[in-house]
């Protein structure tokens, strides 16, 4: 591309902006807390539930203890703990598995928690990644096989447990000067096939599990706006959702409305999980 070319797209992003290719469409229903009965709220609270986690975890377990102060209703036992001396009662149980930036050993921390203890005890336990985990050099081929190997075993080997899965949290999309002529020029943005890769290992993890297991799609929610549309942006004609910028002020983690979203989202998953079982 020629030098006067490149000046003139860059003076009309800095006249008129551009569009990144971030779109509002799709539009979802989201459940509502209020709506949940007190039968379901109780039935949660003698759940024996662990969840391995990190930082967006963290996020989570905070906008479940700001629900519970809101809703009374709601009286989880929660303690951050992977000590299966500590599921003689109900709780809901949480710790750090594994190293971010190595999906890999979350599953296999994840996995050894279960068979120290937690899966002679838990009722529903379930792992989720961080979108750091997973990134554009990530063989997401290979770390779906290595998850779904680990969960195929643990269901056998702890049948009255309930494994849930998570598909994986997502990014916004950075939309700086830089990025977007890099856009425009049809350069690469990291973050872009970050996220690319991030979709296509929840489509395997959807594909997989559907209508079979249960799936808590924190994808699907971080994605979807305060209005109700989901955010996504359109790369080779396929469409990939990103983080709604609502959501998180540094482009990854959740903000005080996003943890309130997921986290209501999450417990009212569980809970109709829990009057299932």
């Amino acid at each position: 591309m020629k030098k006067q070319s490149i000046i003139w797209m860059i003076m009309a992003v800095i006249m008129f902006g551009c569009d990144a290719g971030q779109t509002v469409n799709e539009k979802i229903e989201t459940r509502k807390i209020a709506a949940v009965s007190n039968t379901s709220w109780q039935r949660l609270s003698e759940m024996k539930i662990y969840f391995g986690h990190q930082s967006v975890g963290d996020n989570i377990i905070s906008g479940i203890n700001e629900l519970m102060k809101s809703y009374t209703s709601i009286k989880l036992n929660i303690v951050k703990t992977d000590n299966p001396n500590d599921f003689r009662q109900p709780l809901f149980a949480h710790s750090y598995v594994g190293n971010n930036d190595d999906p890999d050993s979350k599953i296999t921390a994840f996995r050894d928690s279960m068979r120290k203890g937690i899966g002679d005890k838990a009722d529903i336990a379930f792992l989720k990644f961080c979108f750091w985990d997973i990134r554009s050099q990530t063989d997401i081929k290979q770390v779906f096989i290595n998850y779904k190997t680990a969960f195929s075993e643990l269901k056998s080997q702890y049948p009255k447990v309930t494994f849930l899965h998570f598909t994986v949290p997502l990014m916004s999309r950075q939309n700086g000067m830089k990025d977007k002529i890099k856009r425009m020029l049809d350069m690469t943005v990291e973050i872009d096939l970050d996220n690319i890769k991030r979709n296509e290992l929840n489509e395997m993890i959807n594909n997989e599990y559907r209508d079979k297991e249960p799936i808590f799609d924190i994808a699907a929610i971080e994605s979807t706006s305060p209005g109700g549309a989901r955010t996504s942006f359109s790369q080779d004609g396929k469409k990939y959702y990103v983080l709604a910028d609502d959501y998180s002020r540094d482009g990854g983690h959740l903000n005080e409305l996003g943890k309130k979203v997921v986290a209501e989202q999450l417990l009212i998953f569980l809970a109709h999980l829990s009057v299932k079982r």
